[in-house]
C-alpha cells in the first residue's frame, strides 16, 4: 500500500504544481511565471541522491523542479514528500544531505517544502543544526503538518491543493477503530462529501480529473462491497454534475470493461485492455498512459 501512496504523491505533485505554489506561497504569482510551465528533474535528483533499493527503508517523495520567476531568471525547487506513518529522527538531516549535494553539484538556489503525513499532530523540527568549539551551521526548510489543518479553512479555500490535503487528512480518519467496517463506513462519508466538494468548486476538467483520481485511490476500502457502492455513488454524482466532464466517465467505464477482459489476466495485462477502451473513446496516449501506468509508446504500440 506504501508504494501506491507514493506513486499518487509523485503525480499529484506534478498535475497540480502551480496550485500546490500558490497553497504554501501566497506571493508565487508575484513571484513565479507560472505561464512557462515546470520541468521536473527526477534524473538530476538520482544523480545527487540514488533512490533506495531496499523496499522497507524509509520512505520519502521528492521532487526537484525547475520554474521560472517573473525576473526571467531559472529557479530550483525541491519538494520533499514524507510519507511515512512514523516519523524519522533523522528526516532533518536528510533535507540538508538534499540541499547541499544539490547545491554543489548544481549550484542552483533552492526552497524547499517538507510535508508530512502522518496522523498525529505533534510539531516536527524545521531546520537542521550542528555546532562544535565555535564552528555552526543551521539549516531552515518550510514545513507543513496535514494532520494540524483545519477542515474549515481547506473546506473554503478555492485553490485545488487544498482538495488534496482534505483527501490525505480524511485518509488517516478512524485509525483507532478496530471494525474495518465502521471505518469503511465512516471513510466513506468523507470521501463523497470530498466528492461533493470537488464537483461543486469552479476547477478546470482536467485538473477535477487528476484530484478524482488522487481521491479514489488514496483513500481505500478493506472492504469490496464499500468500494462498490462508492463508484455507484460517484457515478451518480458525475452524471448530475456538468462541472465533471466525460472523460472520468469514460475512465470508469473502460476501466469496468478493461477488467471483465482481463479478469483471467495478470495486472498488466489488465492494463492493456482498459488502455486500449480508452484509445476506442479518442484519449490522448498520455492520458492513458497516466491512468493506467503504461508507458507513453506500450500506449501507441496498441
Amino acid at each position: 500500500m506504501r508504494r501506491k501512496d507514493d506513486i499518487l504523491w509523485k503525480g499529484i505533485l506534478e498535475d497540480v504544481f502551480d496550485d500546490f505554489l500558490r497553497f504554501v506561497n501566497p506571493d508565487a504569482e508575484d513571484v513565479f511565471d507560472l505561464d512557462k510551465g515546470f520541468e521536473f528533474l527526477d534524473k538530476e535528483l538520482e544523480q545527487v541522491f540514488p533512490p533506495e533499493n531496499d523496499e522497507y527503508s524509509p520512505k520519502v517523495i521528492d521532487k526537484l523542479v525547475k520554474v521560472f520567476t517573473k525576473a526571467g531568471k531559472e529557479e530550483w525547487i525541491l519538494v520533499h514528500v514524507e510519507v511515512q506513518a512514523q516519523y524519522q529522527k533523522d528526516f532533518a538531516s536528510r533535507m540538508y544531505t538534499y540541499f547541499y549535494r544539490i547545491l554543489d553539484k548544481y549550484q542552483k538556489p533552492i526552497v524547499a517544502y517538507a510535508i508530512f503525513t502522518e496522523s498525529n499532530t505533534k510539531e516536527r523540527p524545521s531546520h537542521f543544526a550542528i555546532d562544535f568549539m565555535g564552528t555552526s551551521l543551521r539549516y531552515t526548510f518550510n514545513t507543513y503538518k496535514i494532520a494540524s489543518q483545519s477542515d474549515d479553512v481547506l473546506q473554503a479555500s478555492d485553490n485545488p491543493f487544498a482538495l488534496v490535503v482534505l483527501t490525505a487528512k480524511a485518509a488517516l480518519a478512524g485509525k483507532d477503530l478496530k471494525n474495518s467496517r465502521e471505518r469503511d463506513e465512516l471513510l466513506l462519508s468523507l470521501k463523497l462529501n470530498l466528492t461533493r466538494l470537488l464537483l461543486a468548486k469552479q476547477i478546470a476538467k482536467e485538473k477535477i480529473r487528476v484530484l478524482m483520481n488522487f481521491l479514489r485511490y488514496y483513500i481505500r476500502f478493506e472492504n469490496q462491497d464499500i468500494n462498490t457502492k462508492f463508484e455507484q455513488q460517484v457515478e451518480i454524482l458525475t452524471e448530475r454534475s456538468k462541472t465533471m466532464g466525460i472523460e472520468e466517465l469514460l475512465l470508469d467505464r473502460a476501466e469496468k470493461k478493461g477488467e471483465r477482459k482481463g479478469e483471467k489476466k495478470g495486472e498488466y495485462q489488465k492494463a492493456l485492455e482498459i488502455a486500449r477502451e480508452l484509445k476506442k473513446e479518442g484519449l490522448t496516449s498520455a492520458f492513458i498512459a497516466k491512468a493506467t501506468k503504461l508507458s507513453v509508446e506500450e500506449v501507441e504500440k496498441l
